[in-house]
């Protein structure tokens, strides 16, 4: 799988349902998964990534993987319709804080969703010189 990258803006429809941008449907694939992110946003797993977490996953004890419970639970497994979009389950919608305006980010393995206004204060914040660079280092570059 080649990485997912870029920006795109998009709006949630009043019955949940946004539209996946071609470029981004194309890194995804056909079939992926949408879940609850690490930070208030939802993560798209295309269906590789998304077999490696749950290969990992199933090789921890019970004592660790119960604690992924909420991940599994609240997952939707998405295929688009004929118009490119999916549907966003309420529930999800809720968690990201998500309304009409929203952001949709590559992120190498997965690609994430955020209300727009979350997604410009962390990126305001986030994207300096002096942060770029110490993230740079960080990483060995």
């Amino acid at each position: 799988m080649r990485g997912v990258t870029g920006t795109y803006e998009h709006g949630i429809d009043a019955k949940g349902r946004l539209s996946i941008p071609a470029k981004l449907r194309e890194e995804l694939g056909p079939t992926f998964y949408l879940a609850i992110g690490v930070d208030a946003c939802l993560a798209i797993y295309p269906q590789s990534t998304w077999d490696r977490f749950t290969e990992k996953f199933a090789s921890l004890p019970m004592s660790q993987s119960k604690s992924m419970r909420l991940l599994f639970a609240n997952a939707a497994k998405c295929e688009l319709d004929s118009q490119g979009r999916i549907v966003i389950p309420q529930k999800l919608r809720r968690y990201a804080g998500l309304d009409k305006d929203v952001v949709i980010i590559g992120v190498n393995d997965r690609a994430e969703i955020w209300s727009a206004a979350a997604w410009n204060a962390q990126e305001e914040e986030e994207m300096t010189p002096e942060k770029m660079a110490a993230c740079m280092a960080e990483l060995g570059f």
